[in-house]
């Protein structure tokens, strides 16, 4: 049971603003490299970011904290960026790419997940195949990540969309489309689970995005969440579970 100092304290950050994690947030399983950190006197969110390598905004947003103030004793996790991750190869492309574009990040509100629904295919055929359906730009998504048979297993393909900092054509509704990056998982997840690479190479896309490239409060979701009731996509095999758990999806 909570000490009377710990409830009080637990009620001020509560009022303040400053405690807008859920209580468990501290005993949640850690992601592979991540650790736990207790404020001390003198720290700032700035000052923990640059020790750690990470950036505030990845900071705050894997501690669900508003704003720039912390107390001391407070319980922090400290996120694994992408440049530390284990899958950090199949991002190097898309890195190298970003680095050559301007990216407004105040524009990119949504990042959407979905599947091909299909097992063949890659960006550049579903280019084409878009195209043939009257799409202007072709691609409908800013990503695909493919399943080793047309690209390589978990290999993130860079679509125009993303280069050319275009809205996507990923989804119905035009708002998630004019501020949503759109990423498609090569494969049809109505029969069965997305790889182990495919998966790796698609939350460590996320989680790189999310590091300064999205606006502050975007949204990780998928398609059949946006047009709900019009899709299946992508499919009763994706793990939603642990969707919800990594990105604090409610």
């Amino acid at each position: 049971m909570p000490s009377r100092r710990d409830f009080l304290r637990t009620s001020l950050l509560a009022t303040t603003g400053l405690l807008l994690s859920p209580p468990d947030l501290w005993a949640a399983t850690l992601k592979a490299g991540e650790s736990r950190y207790v404020v001390k006197k003198g720290d700032t969110l700035s000052t923990i970011a640059e020790r750690n390598g990470v950036s505030v905004a990845l900071l705050q947003r894997r501690n669900r904290i508003k704003g720039d103030r912390i107390l001391v004793g407070q319980k922090l996790i400290i996120p694994v960026t992408p440049a530390n991750a284990a899958d950090v190869a199949a991002l190097n492309p898309v890195v190298a790419a970003t680095k050559q574009i301007r990216v407004d990040a105040k524009r990119w509100r949504y990042i959407v997940l979905h599947h091909s629904g299909i097992e063949d295919g890659n960006a550049k055929a579903y280019g084409a195949a878009h195209k043939r359906r009257g799409m202007e730009h072709g691609l409908a998504y800013h990503f695909v990540i493919g399943n080793g048979r047309d690209s390589g297993e978990g290999e993130i393909e860079i679509g125009p969309r993303w280069t050319k900092q275009l809205r996507g054509g990923h989804v119905r509704s035009s708002k998630v489309n004019n501020s949503g990056i759109g990423i498609c998982l090569v494969g049809n997840f109505e029969k069965r689970r997305p790889s182990a690479k495919q998966l790796e190479s698609a939350y460590a896309l996320v989680d790189w995005l999310e590091d300064g490239l999205v606006h502050p409060s975007h949204k990780v979701t998928v398609h059949r969440w946006v047009d709900i009731n019009h899709t299946v996509c992508p499919g009763r095999h994706f793990p939603y579970s642990s969707l919800k758990r990594r990105y604090g999806i409610a």
